[in-house]
């Protein structure tokens, strides 16, 4: 068995390029795609993660355009780290075939940096900015400018079981206790969620991290700060590992195992997205009836947790031919109107407040009101441009948490991040 506390201090030896410079090695196979010009309206491709009814919010889009433009459902691969390697590459490659662009919420600082898409402005922006959540317009964000459109957001809630929770704990140590007393109990007891070494784990840290009052990097995102706030955390995290209260696959658990986990019945809490509640209904709907929810739980007593946010961003391509219409097209994909058909049809959280408000939404989400208070004081992830280096290098000294020594993880958390902000970020 691999020693926990070597398994975590990994060696960082590989030197990370600038996305640009990375990008760019890779272009040669590809070739550059641009709308075919037939004397027909112009097309605007939409590079977009999966989502099962996008494709009626393009046709509405399209019709309510009356022939001035025709929006392209290009659908990228499933994982985002796919995705982002198709986007980038054709980027680097000044693709003029891509027009509107779906970001995750961690990428719109590296893109803007790189100068691959265009900055918001005037009316386009102002209408953006109307209604929409602080802390999603906030991931949309690069040196004070717009870059992108929130289009939908996310965030994890705390799913527990009422049958054998009366209230839900509002910290992690009353989490733990609880667990421990149904563990002792004999009943159902486990503290389900993520914590593989992947992004999961970074946003678990990260929910800590800003929930205690730490701070990763300074404001202006360029110096790597791991204050007093993040150690608290990493002790948080470590206790938690170690309690007796976790899942024997917690080292290894990402989102789809720790929702069948807890789906099975293994488990009195689940921390995870809000797709674990419809699937629980189709699949175990006795269990459903039993589950409930609630704010995630603080680091200290009193005061409520910061939960990190996640979604996607819409951005228009710097290479697109037709920018002023994509931006259009973007206002319209992302529209309040269609905000609330893709949260009804596909789950995905709104970012423009007042679609809460709306009566179709309360069936479809019930948990809204949960949801809504998370993302009115949210926690983002730190917003550089050299994010994907810094969440690998985070990942890997966090993994596993059971050995996180917790002054010595700030500070090579501390020397690994200001590392990856000067472009010597390293991948372990």
């Amino acid at each position: 068995m691999t020693d926990p506390e070597a398994a975590r201090r990994r060696r960082r030896p590989v030197v990370r390029l600038g996305a640009a410079a990375a990008a760019l090695a890779l272009v040669a196979p590809l070739a550059a795609c641009g709308a075919d010009d037939d004397g027909g309206p112009p097309t605007l491709n939409l590079y977009y993660p999966p989502e099962q009814n996008l494709q009626k919010v393009v046709d509405d889009c399209n019709a309510q355009a009356q022939g001035r433009y025709e929006i392209a459902y290009r659908v990228l691969p499933r994982q985002a780290d796919d995705q982002r390697v198709q986007m980038v590459r054709r980027l680097a490659a000044e693709d003029s075939g891509m027009d509107l662009l779906g970001l995750d919420v961690t990428w719109t600082q590296e893109f803007a940096s790189a100068d691959w898409i265009r900055e918001w402005t005037g009316q386009d922006k102002a209408e953006v900015e109307q209604g929409t959540l602080a802390g999603p317009l906030d991931t949309a964000r690069y040196q004070d400018k717009l870059y992108a459109a929130p289009k939908n957001t996310n965030v994890q809630l705390l799913w527990y079981r009422k049958d054998l929770v009366p209230q839900p704990p509002t910290t992690w140590d009353q989490m733990i206790s609880a667990a421990q007393q149904l563990k002792q109990q004999g009943k159902p007891y486990q503290v389900l969620t993520m914590g593989a070494q992947y992004e999961g784990l970074v946003v678990l840290y990260n929910t800590l991290a800003e929930s205690a009052g730490g701070k990763i990097l300074n404001e202006d995102g360029t110096k790597a700060v791991m204050d007093d706030g993040t150690v608290q955390a990493l002790d948080q995290l470590k206790r938690f590992a170690t309690s007796g209260v976790t899942s024997p696959s917690f080292s290894n658990a990402t989102e789809d195992p720790v929702r069948l986990e807890f789906q099975s019945g293994a488990g009195a809490f689940q921390v995870n997205w809000p797709f674990v509640y419809p699937a629980l209904q189709e699949a175990n709907p006795d269990l459903a009836k039993q589950v409930g929810w609630a704010r995630i739980p603080g680091v200290d007593e009193g005061t409520p947790s910061k939960v990190t946010i996640g979604g996607v961003n819409l951005a228009v391509s710097s290479y697109s031919k037709h920018p002023e219409l994509s931006f259009e097209a973007a206002r319209c994909l992302r529209s309040a109107e269609h905000q609330k058909f893709s949260a009804i049809n596909d789950g995905v959280p709104p970012t423009i407040e007042a679609v809460y408000d709306e009566p179709e939404m309360t069936e479809a989400y019930p948990m809204k009101d949960t949801i809504l208070e998370e993302l009115k004081d949210p926690a983002t992830r730190p917003l550089t441009p050299a994010y994907q280096s810094i969440s690998t290098v985070m990942s890997a000294i966090l993994s596993p948490p059971s050995g996180i020594r917790p002054q010595q993880a700030a500070d090579e958390l501390r020397d690994a991040i200001a590392d990856a902000l000067q472009s010597k970020g390293v991948l372990p």
